[in-house]
């Protein structure tokens, strides 16, 4: 596992790089955070980092990330230095950039909407006034079935999805498959089930 901090900085450093460090506010790093981390559940069963996500009242927040950057309010966060990605491996920053590639061009308040309409942070709030404070946790079960819900979307969203699915399924319908169900077989199996 890696520092929730090392994270942070990673998609600091990216918005640097794309030139949209001023949309780079401490809420936008809680959000992608937390899509980091769910993700990551989903892709590998395992946390990305250890540090808690707990759901509060502008939706998931990493406690010690959120510390460290909250002198800086909404305002831009300052370019962090890059020793600090030395410490996070290849792997894990492709699954940091392809995070980045998705969740990076949104801004912070319409992630914090995304995070709001999701089943783990409402889960975890059950069912506080928006207005209420809490230190509940999320989930991390519940963070891996967003994962899942997340790459579903995502691939469905890929410019080769529709394309090679109209393939798949054309190949599917063309093939003549061995393992068809005959006419009655369904009817047979179910009467020899009831017998």
């Amino acid at each position: 596992m890696i520092d929730c901090l090392n994270v942070a900085r990673y998609f600091i450093m990216r918005a640097y790089e794309d030139g949209v460090e001023a949309e780079m506010t401490n809420m936008k790093v809680q959000k992608l955070l937390y899509y980091s981390q769910s993700l990551h559940l989903a892709l590998y069963n395992k946390p990305l980092f250890e540090e808690e996500i707990q759901a509060w009242r502008y939706g998931p927040v990493c406690p010690p990330a959120y510390r460290f950057y909250s002198n800086f309010e909404a305002e831009q966060l300052p370019i962090p230095g890059s020793e600090s990605l030395g410490e996070i491996s290849a792997e894990k920053k492709e699954v940091l950039e392809e995070i980045w590639g998705y969740f990076g061009g949104y801004h912070a308040y319409r992630l914090s909407e995304m995070t709001h309409g999701e089943f783990p942070w409402k889960k975890a709030r059950k069912g506080l006034p928006p207005e209420a404070r809490s230190t509940e946790p999320i989930l991390l079960d519940d963070m891996k079935a967003l994962g899942f819900q997340k790459l579903e979307l995502i691939e469905r969203e890929h410019p080769a999805y529709e394309p090679v699915m109209a393939e798949i399924l054309k190949d599917a319908l063309a093939s003549e498959s061995s393992n068809s169900i005959g006419k009655g077989e369904v009817r047979d199996w179910l009467n020899s089930l009831l017998d």
